[in-house]
């Protein structure tokens, strides 16, 4: 990319094919212009063919019988060797920056080689600036040989899960362009690699760690975190090595050899105060060094600068200002003053890496966002400071850097720096010729300004950027993209983009075999764009739901069903067998039966065996048969649960209301099915039964009857006269009268002889009329006491009216006080025992 140092690029391919296009060649349909805004990308995903559509979302479907394809094969010594060189950061503009020598590490190199030698997974743990991205540069010229697949360079910033580490450790050792295999596939061929594994600034541990050694044993690991990265389980079997601050000797050759002379006894003392406050970390002595550079600068220390005579015109003062040695706390936390004496064009780039969280951009885009031509070599300038420090394919902000700078002003401008990077990475990664690997190289700056930005250049960014990762197979930042755009649209209210970002994440999810994540969010596509009318979209997003149900389909399990269990015929316990609560087809042969009697389930004693029912009890019960066939069960006794709603005869499905009024509701009842043969196994009746039926009703008429006669005994004898009603008095003549009393022919059938206690007649003196306001115990039976008639007082009249065939009709005593003593009365007897009938 850059022109100024003479270096011959490779032509950016200017559309999403698979392999590089000439300059001159003619331009077809296939490929079409570096100015159209359309990439389509093809890729294998699984089982699926996946077409990267920027303009209407991506189209999933399954490959094609004899298309799948092949085994992939590993990629040679040279193959890796250009790989691993390509993964490393870009080459800087201007001078080259030496690389800091890596001093006193001889003993902790020998011990990561042995162990590593011997297949060994070792865990470097070291504070940020110790040096571990150097050691572990030493560590891959040395163990070059030790494993088949040679050594793998991984960065695991940023990265929580093993997924997306596993699948970059397939595509480093596999030659497999525009493929991501899944998961079943992907732990087949990863458990195939033998390879030394160098994973710098790791940031999972625990269950996670795990999984990744697990997924791929023939891999030695030689992982670089910090101290608080959580740490591996007891199981994993992991080395530790600790990675400490270097000593006052070696912390004095490091700062020599970036100053690049000797040191003065002041710098002496000063070193070894800041190696004592810094507790000896290589990259504190980088930026000391760094320091001193920039006070020599200051203070002219050079010969011929003392010598040349300062011009009319030149800015410098004729004489020097002593520039004093840094103080201790500048030299603890130098990137202020470090900051202060760069160039105004690293000093924005400085501004701009605030706003993005730490992520510089490529050196490419500086002139862009800075406005300044040179402003790509200030990447060079902040890196010789120790400002910068090389993470994968890119550099960031030094350990601690952010926050001093954040504290003297340079994030101020943080939200309209994110605005601006938000926009111009928009207009970069929809532009035709960048290829989806350089797209994928700026992920963590893009998601960094994604995050910043208002919400116009959010969803525009999103829409351009999406496609781009998913053509360079860069899938957790598509979908963490996505998922931004799709919040920014929604604030923005554009439907159509919200609608495109939520098909994607069902495709993604699809790819991935989430199911229930893939229909969620086709579901609301398909609706968000069945809103707007978007027929080619509603069709590819129905395309795609359509392979979501076949993917369940094939992967659902058969549905529950309960069935009576097959037990032994001896077994006596209640069983409940389950029968579908929606009307079920009958067959021909099946008897119709009443739907009124559905609300009814039947049961049977536990414990007892299961006789015949009686075709009166059946006509109570409706059977339905159930789902799946039950195990027969002849001395079970089985509690079968019927619908809440009726089951009728009828073979059609009703249409109507009226129709489903009739079957739940029928006019006329339906006949009764007949009665089922008495099973063999049914034991016969015993002969006394009925006897002791009968016995037990007449027991009960007879507490009937004992409990009628003692309630008129105590409601006759409790009553008074009413203490308002005139003085009646009521003087039997006959002390007893021989009567006999006569029932009527709507009185019951005579009660079987028992011995009861004879009824007691109200004694002399007592009236027989109720008290008013006082009702009796119990009703009174309707044989009415006999009383000879008086002519001085006024006559009872009973009237026994039959209101129902209930065994205890109601009795009407009513007594008419009159002065001349008339008494009216229906259906009494006489003295003689004749029944009188009154008018």
């Amino acid at each position: 990319m850059d022109r100024t140092q003479g270096q011959s690029e490779q032509p950016e391919q200017p559309t999403g094919g698979s392999g590089p296009v000439r300059p001159g060649a003619p331009t077809t349909s296939a490929t079409p212009a570096a100015a159209g805004p359309a990439r389509v990308v093809s890729l294998t995903a699984g089982g699926f063919a996946l077409t990267v559509n920027p303009v209407d979302g991506s189209e999933i479907e399954p490959l094609r019988p004899g298309t799948e394809p092949a085994r992939p094969a590993k990629r040679d010594a040279a193959a890796r060797a250009a790989r691993a060189t390509a993964a490393r950061p870009p080459v800087l503009p201007g001078p080259a920056v030496p690389a800091p020598p890596l001093r006193a590490r001889e003993e902790e190199l020998e011990r990561l080689v042995r162990l590593l030698g011997r297949g060994r997974s070792v865990r470097l743990t070291g504070p940020s600036g110790s040096g571990r991205s150097a050691l572990l540069d030493a560590v891959a010229g040395r163990c070059a040989g030790l494993a088949p697949d040679g050594v793998v360079r991984l960065s695991g910033y940023g990265q929580q899960q093993p997924g997306e580490l596993l699948h970059a450790l397939y595509a480093t050792v596999y030659a497999a362009e525009r493929e991501r295999p899944a998961r079943t596939e992907l732990l087949a061929r990863v458990r195939e690699i033998g390879a030394v594994v160098l994973l710098d600034d790791l940031e999972m541990g625990g269950t996670a760690l795990d999984e990744l050694m697990r997924a791929t044993p023939e891999c030695a690991y030689l992982l670089a975190a910090t101290p608080d990265t959580r740490a591996p389980s007891d199981d994993s079997h992991i080395e530790e090595v600790f990675l400490g601050g270097l000593g006052k000797a070696d912390c004095l050759e490091l700062l020599e050899a970036g100053l690049g002379r000797p040191l003065t006894d002041e710098e002496t003392a000063w070193a070894g105060d800041l190696r004592f406050a810094s507790e000896g970390l290589p990259l504190r002595f980088v930026q000391a060094a760094a320091l001193l550079r920039q006070r020599d600068e200051l203070n002219h220390s050079d010969e011929d600068d003392e010598e040349e005579e300062p011009g009319v015109f030149e800015e410098r003062p004729r004489d020097a200002v002593h520039v004093p040695l840094p103080t201790l706390a500048e030299g603890a936390a130098p990137a202020e003053l470090l900051a202060s004496r760069v160039s105004e064009s690293a000093r924005a780039a400085l501004r701009i890496a605030c706003a993005l969280g730490g992520e510089l951009p490529h050196h490419a885009h500086l002139p862009a966002l800075v406005g300044d031509t040179h402003a790509d070599t200030a990447v060079a300038e902040l890196l010789a400071c120790g400002l910068l420090t090389p993470v994968g394919t890119r550099y960031r902000l030094a350990s601690g850097v952010a926050r001093q700078l954040e504290e003297v002003g340079y994030g101020v401008t943080a939200s309209e720096e994110a605005r601006t990077a938000a926009r111009h990475y928009a207009w970069w990664t929809g532009h035709s010729s960048v290829v989806p690997e350089r797209v994928a190289a700026e992920a963590d700056a893009v998601l960094t300004a994604l995050a910043g930005a208002d919400v116009v250049a959010a969803v525009l960014l999103a829409r351009t950027a999406a496609p781009a990762f998913a053509a360079s197979l860069h899938w957790e930042a598509w979908e963490r993209v996505l998922r931004s755009g799709a919040e920014a649209a929604r604030k923005a209210g554009e439907v159509a983009e919200q609608a495109y970002f939520h098909h994607e994440l069902g495709v993604l999810a699809l790819c991935e075999e989430r199911l229930d994540r893939a229909r969620a969010e086709l579901e609301t596509s398909i609706g968000l764009r069945g809103a707007l009318a978007d027929k080619r979209g509603t069709v590819a997003g129905r395309r795609a739901l359509a392979l979501v149900v076949d993917r369940e389909t094939a992967g659902a399990s058969p549905p529950l069903r309960l069935e009576a269990p097959a037990a032994p015929a001896a077994a006596s316990e209640a069983v409940t067998v389950a029968t579908p609560a929606t009307p079920a087809p009958r067959s021909a042969a099946a008897p119709r039966v009443a739907p009124s009697s559905a609300s009814a389930p039947s049961s049977t004693p536990s414990g007892a065996s299961a006789p015949a029912a009686p075709a009166a009890s059946e006509a109570s019960t409706t059977r339905v048969p159930p789902v799946a066939p039950a195990v027969p069960v002849s001395a079970e006794a089985v509690t079968r649960m019927t619908p809440v709603v009726p089951v009728t005869g009828r073979s059609e499905t009703p249409a109507t209301l009226s129709e489903v009024f009739e079957d739940a509701f029928p006019l006329d009842p339906k006949p009764a099915p007949p009665a089922a043969p008495r099973s063999a196994a049914a034991p016969a009746q015993a002969p006394g039964r009925r006897r002791l039926v009968l016995l037990a009703g007449a027991g009960a008429l007879v507490v009937v009857a004992l409990g009628t006669a003692v309630s008129l005994a105590l409601s006759s004898s409790d009553s008074e006269p009413p203490a308002q009603s005139p003085a009646v008095s009521s003087t039997p003549t006959v002390a007893a009268p021989d009567t006999t009393a006569v029932t009527s022919g709507n009185d019951p059938a005579p009660e079987p002889p028992v011995s009861a206690p004879p009824a007691e007649t109200p004694e002399p003196g007592q009236s027989a009329a109720p008290t008013p306001g006082r009702s009796p115990a119990r009703t009174p039976s309707r044989r009415p006491s006999s009383t000879p008639p008086t002519n001085s007082t006024p006559t009872t009249s009973v009237s026994p009216t039959q209101t129902s065939a209930q065994p205890s009709p109601t009795v009407t005593e009513t007594i008419t006080p009159t002065p001349s003593a008339t008494a009216t009365q229906t259906g009494t007897t006489t003295s003689a025992g004749s029944p009188v009938t009154g008018d």
